[in-house]
């Protein structure tokens, strides 16, 4: 290799951005897991975690309030030290799910924006601590 060949040592390398479709649990739905999907019940949700502990897990928001949390009496249940004692809150509405952040201290983000509340819709990631999960919510929801 010559000299010419070396890259420049008082430059900065130019990395393109890790794309969505990049991150591992993003390529298509089992065939499992679309027939959970369409069978949710009207006015039910469901978070399936894409990245971070327990991949795969799903979590079905079936209740007008859903707890998440380290906390063990959690409706959701997220063992991890990123995770808030108690982090969030699902609350069903009219509209489908409201996610609202419970004074965690590491935040709560949907689609990588960080959000006290935000009004949830099918294909959101909602991201808790290290746990990426997808929401669907049934199809009256969508």
């Amino acid at each position: 290799m010559s000299e010419n060949d070396l890259a420049d040592p008082l430059t900065t390398a130019i990395i393109g951005a890790i794309r969505d479709d990049d991150l591992p649990g993003n390529s298509s739905l089992s065939e499992d897991a679309r027939k959970t999907i369409a069978q949710l019940p009207e006015g039910s949700a469901l978070l399936v975690v894409v990245r971070g502990p327990n991949l795969g897990a799903r979590f079905l928001l079936n209740a007008e309030k859903v707890s998440v949390g380290r906390k063990p009496k959690c409706d959701i249940f997220l063992d991890d030290v990123t995770v808030s004692r108690k982090h969030a809150i699902f609350v069903r509405e009219d509209t489908g799910y409201v996610m609202r952040d419970a004074g965690s201290l590491n935040g709560t983000y949907v689609n990588r924006e960080r959000v006290d509340s935000a009004q949830l819709k099918t294909g959101d990631i909602v991201q808790i601590g290290k746990y990426r999960m997808v929401y669907y919510s049934s199809r009256k929801d969508s």
